[in-house]
């Protein structure tokens, strides 16, 4: 493990724990070339790789989620996907890690409920100066934009299964409704935001 990466973890806090991929540490990344990355997340490359054996596994037998749809290369397959898919990056590239404004942190996190329907989460965060701010998502709770003039340290409130209206009032989403109020904008909603992942060793 690098140096810049384990001074990071000595100070950082409640990690995302998930059964799959284990603690996630979210933070920012400056890297040797002076690039900076708003949102990454560190996580130990063991869960990863026995996840990758037992799948590689299963593909042999034909129990795998490829191989169960008699494809001929269910296997090429399945290693394809865990060497080519996601956005990595190497330990060695970073100079510098903080901690990111992007990240909601645990003990909000843990306030919003899940899915609204399927395949989407809708809640707001009402901000101290009043300010009600609509968030959403397709998939990931990792790290969210959020205007500029804000921090998640300025939320007093979380509202879920809502949405801001026109007139900046909160609203309701009734959970698993088939077709979303028609003033619902999501293009004005603060969406997730993509991220890389650095995979360290103990």
């Amino acid at each position: 493990m690098s140096k810049i990466i384990l001074d990071f973890l000595k100070t950082a806090r409640n990690p995302i724990t998930n059964s799959t991929y284990g603690d996630s540490y979210r933070c920012s990344a400056y890297l040797v070339d002076g690039t900076y990355l708003p949102c990454v997340v560190l996580r130990k490359s063991e869960p990863i790789a026995q996840l990758a054996l037992k799948r590689f596994e299963q593909e042999k037998k034909g129990k795998g989620i490829f191989g169960s749809s008699r494809s001929a290369d269910a296997y090429e397959k399945i290693v394809k996907h865990f060497v080519t898919s996601g956005n990595r990056l190497s330990n060695y590239d970073i100079a510098n890690l903080e901690p990111s404004k992007y990240a909601i942190p645990l003990t909000l996190l843990s306030k919003i409920e899940g899915e609204t329907t399927m395949g989407w989460t809708g809640f707001v965060l009402e901000m101290r100066d009043g300010k009600a701010l609509p968030f959403g998502t397709s998939f990931g709770m990792e790290f969210f934009n959020i205007p500029e003039n804000y921090t998640f340290e300025d939320v007093v409130a979380v509202h879920n299964h809502s949405y801001v209206s026109s007139l900046g009032e909160i609203k309701p989403l009734t959970e698993g409704m088939s077709a979303q109020p028609t003033e619902y904008d999501t293009s004005v909603v603060c969406r997730e935001r993509p991220y890389f992942v650095c995979y360290y060793d103990t």
